[in-house]
């Protein structure tokens, strides 16, 4: 499946060196937490201790406001976890609003479990068992509020089933996230770690929800799977509510700005959360390999020919290199 952030097919096809590119095409945080000046030699040299898992699960715990009657594991990246959960849900139809993330689709086609797709949560079939959303979604930015996601979970688990929300980008929307908000309610919640942090090589995500659920999948994730530094730096970084307050801010001031731009590019943002922006026209995959010749690689998609995605360019003198490339791509067009 196809993902943005790596430049693998960029420089196959428009040459050029990692150095000479901007990524554009992953909505990660293009300033990534400062590294601890020093992680302890235990945590490269020594199998990860319980310790240090439960230092990580306290603060995952505290920095996501999930309430202690919850369950919450982590494992290395949320792409492990939404994988697992077709083999941990119950039988019966799934329901997915689309489009979205293509994983979501992937992961329950590959066990024989075809989704529904459906335009929206609250489209939900009679008969499903299971219904998964995006929230706010990837790529347009849509968000559910909290009370609709409530009463339709309470829907579902009348009926034994599941709501599976993946809250991947909900660090960037305060006062988004439902897991504060669950009760009983037979509701999941996926959290990644790296997008909001910048640092997606850690491999750092979270499932909280059902404390059956969450223990199922934590069986079959196994002993040590995640590393000694992965533990130390997510704790760090979950407990660092300064970095999330500040870092916060500086996303939104820096997407105004690339919004700006953008439009002053003739394109026309019509979605995103503070991490990318979603804009459209005529000839979306056009613009996209003329950016590519000048190294600026962003995000098309197939289903969407009028749809292109940009990450933050991390900075003013980015920003100006990107204007200019699209000024000067317009001459292509």
């Amino acid at each position: 499946m196809e993902h943005g952030g790596d430049l693998t097919l960029a420089m196959e096809r428009f040459g050029g060196m990692r150095e000479d590119w901007l990524d554009l095409s992953a909505g990660i945080n293009p300033y990534s937490y400062p590294l601890p000046q020093t992680i302890s030699s235990g945590a490269w040299t020594a199998l990860p201790e319980k310790a240090s898992e439960e230092r990580l699960i306290a603060a995952a715990r505290q920095a996501y406001m999930v309430p202690e009657h919850l369950g919450l594991v982590a494992a290395p990246g949320t792409q492990i976890l939404l994988s697992l959960l077709p083999l941990t849900l119950p039988d019966g139809p799934v329901a997915l609003v689309s489009p979205t993330y293509s994983s979501h689709k992937a992961v329950w086609t590959r066990e024989n479990r075809s989704p529904v797709e459906i335009s929206s949560i609250h489209a939900v079939p009679a008969n499903a068992k299971i219904a998964v959303l995006v929230n706010p979604n990837n790529p347009d930015g849509r968000l559910v509020d909290v009370r609709s996601l409530l009463d339709i979970a309470r829907t579902l688990t009348e009926r034994g089933g599941y709501l599976v929300i993946d809250e991947a980008f909900a660090d960037v929307v305060p006062g988004g996230s439902i897991l504060p908000h669950l009760g009983d309610e037979n509701i999941l919640v996926l959290r990644s770690f790296g997008k909001f942090f910048g640092l997606a090589g850690l491999r750092l995500g979270f499932l909280g929800g059902n404390k059956a659920i969450t223990g199922k999948v934590a069986e079959r994730l196994e002993s040590w799977c995640l590393s000694g530094p992965a533990l130390e730096i997510g704790a760090a970084a979950l407990r660092d509510d300064t970095f999330r307050q500040n870092m916060t801010r500086r996303l939104a001031d820096e997407m105004a700005d690339l919004t700006l731009s953008l439009s002053e590019a003739g394109l026309s943002v019509f979605g995103g959360t503070t991490l990318f922006a979603l804009a459209g026209l005529r000839d979306a995959k056009a613009l996209h390999e003329a950016l590519a010749r000048r190294h600026i690689w962003t995000r098309v998609f197939d289903y969407a020919p009028t749809w292109i995605r940009f990450g933050l360019p991390g900075g003013p003198a980015n920003l100006v290199r990107l204007s200019q490339a699209l000024a000067d791509a317009q001459k292509d067009l």
